[in-house]
């Protein structure tokens, strides 16, 4: 099976690229590197192309017969989304249609979109199901959650099938050394903290200590990256065996403080770890926690490396031996 991975020169994409080849899978990388890195797909197979331009996709399904789609190319950014709402809705919405228009042409019939946990908003109960209410309450999250309900109309009118995946924190890096995370700017706050570590930056702002939580600080649930990329392919598996689409969480189901995320990189670093109190992120829930029981039963989904320890371990791996 030929997949097209939009978007797979990003953090995620990735990691996923590795995943699917190393299951057999032929693999072909669609990227227009606005955020993704060309290290990051040394060797691979790969069309530089933007989804916005139409006659270059329909040129690249045409050149290659692919089976199946998994979709990561967009803008994920909360506060950038929020500042200029147009890029997002024009590069996650619009060109999420001209893929789809592509697919279509060519008889393509299998999507696995990289979806949020912000199309939940501010949690009404944690562990969150994948049956919480959608409210949104940005314009990232709302924009994922548009290709999520276009996508269930081209399954009831054009026959598509999709998986929907929304993940929760994703971090971490390859186990094996190869690919991390590296963003432009970097918002996270786990490669936030190692880099402060490193010595990158002087401190690390912690935004809001005042949360009705057990120690004032943010609650976050994370999953490693490769964990998802594994995810991904299981997806695609079910999706393609079964001629179904779905919707599933992904996350660990336990969740961390950030001052729990600090103190225990502390310990994995061997390092001081300077912090300075800010005040709160307008938009930041005080509790976000997966549940992911569905993916579990459904996809055969078990994380393999997200301990905080695992994570913390292979993202300061990477991030101290650099790309």
């Amino acid at each position: 099976m030929k997949v097209l991975v939009t978007g797979g020169a990003g953090y995620v994409g990735a990691h996923t690229v590795k995943e699917l080849e190393r299951k057999g899978y032929s693999v072909l990388v669609y990227d227009n590197f606005s955020r993704g890195h060309r290290w990051a797909v040394k060797g691979k197979q790969l069309v530089q192309g933007d989804l916005a331009d139409e006659e270059r996709l329909r040129q690249c399904f045409s050149s290659h017969k692919v089976d199946a789609v998994v979709h990561f190319a967009a803008f994920a950014y909360v506060g950038e989304s929020m500042d200029d709402p147009r890029m997002y809705y024009e590069n996650n919405v619009k060109n999420s249609l001209n893929l789809l228009r592509a697919m279509l042409e060519h008889e393509v019939r299998f999507l696995i979109l990289s979806s949020t946990c912000a199309v939940y908003g501010f949690p009404k109960e944690v562990p969150i199901t994948e049956d919480h209410p959608l409210e949104p309450v940005n314009t990232y999250g709302m924009t994922k959650l548009i290709v999520e309900r276009i996508l269930a109309d081209y399954r009831r009118a054009y026959g598509l099938n999709f998986v929907n995946l929304r993940y929760f924190n994703a971090a971490g890096a390859d186990p094996e050394g190869e690919l991390g995370e590296d963003h432009e700017p970097e918002t996270h706050l786990i490669p936030r903290t190692l880099q402060t570590a490193l010595g990158q930056q002087d401190h690390l702002e912690i935004y809001g200590t005042d949360y009705p939580t057990k120690d004032g600080t943010c609650i976050r649930d994370y999953i490693h990256v490769s964990d998802l990329a594994l995810a991904h392919w299981l997806a695609l598996e079910w999706a393609t065996k079964n001629e179904a689409s779905g919707i599933f969480n992904l996350g660990t189901e336990r969740g961390y403080s950030v001052n729990e995320v600090i103190e225990e990189a502390r310990r994995v670093t061997g390092r001081k770890i300077s912090t300075k109190i800010c005040e709160r992120r307008q938009g930041d829930p005080p509790v976000l926690i997966s549940s992911s029981e569905k993916a579990r039963r459904e996809l055969g989904w078990e994380p393999r490396f997200s301990s905080l320890t695992s994570i913390l371990e292979t993202a300061w791996a990477w991030h101290r031996k650099g790309r």
